[in-house]
């Protein structure tokens, strides 16, 4: 009895050159539009080659397969809010921090809604969210770093803290986009009070 090979959801190959950097970008783009307007099953590697304009042994050299072209699209979106998020640390206090933060995380979600939808469910497979785990290990760091500004009141336990304000922010913001909220600025305050009462901030200051 044979047993059926795991699919590796590594790239086999990183890109070095900028036109196999383009090459990249641009099959991930055709994944992330096909995921749009089909869902998670109208992918496959066949049509994001299609979609994306090049052959399917262009698309294999980078990725072996589907879940990898999904671990792929997750990498590249939780990047792009990364760098957003870590633009808080600039900020003079912690509240203004926070508050930056939560404006980058309802960002993401609302910037491509659909995309971050069916990204949200897959990153919750055990397999994805293993290749995930660094982004996570990241973010709490750069929370803790945030928590311990002089204007946030003393946690108990600033581990503990900063990774109940990533699952309350990720459970606002996701309940949020599954209903297919549009409004920002009223994101962005429901989730402020709730992690400003966790934290025990009583009054946020202005700016």
């Amino acid at each position: 009895m044979t047993t059926k090979k795991r699919e590796s959801l590594k790239p086999r190959k990183v890109p070095q050159q900028s036109r196999a950097g383009q090459t990249v970008a641009a099959i991930l783009e055709a994944a992330a539009r096909i995921l749009e307007t089909k869902g998670i099953e109208g992918l496959n590697t066949n049509i994001v080659a299609q979609r994306a304009g090049v052959s399917i042994g262009s698309l294999y050299q980078y990725f072996p397969g589907k879940d990898a072209l999904i671990v792929a699209l997750c990498q590249r979106e939780r990047a792009v809010f990364f760098a957003e998020a870590e633009v808080a640390l600039s900020e003079p206090s912690g509240q203004q921090a926070l508050m930056r933060l939560i404006a980058a995380s309802v960002h993401q979600q609302l910037r491509r809604p659909t995309l971050a939808r069916l990204l949200d469910v897959e990153e919750n497979r055990p397999a994805i969210a293993k290749e995930l785990a660094p982004f996570i290990v990241a973010m709490s760091e750069l929370i803790r770093e945030i928590l311990a500004h002089e204007d946030i009141p003393p946690q108990p336990s600033i581990e503990i803290a900063a990774d109940d304000i990533i699952a309350i922010v990720r459970a606002m913001v996701d309940a949020a986009g599954y209903r297919g909220e549009v409004d920002r600025a009223a994101l962005e305050f429901r989730v402020s009070r709730a992690l400003f009462g966790y934290l025990g901030i009583v009054e946020r200051r202005p700016g």
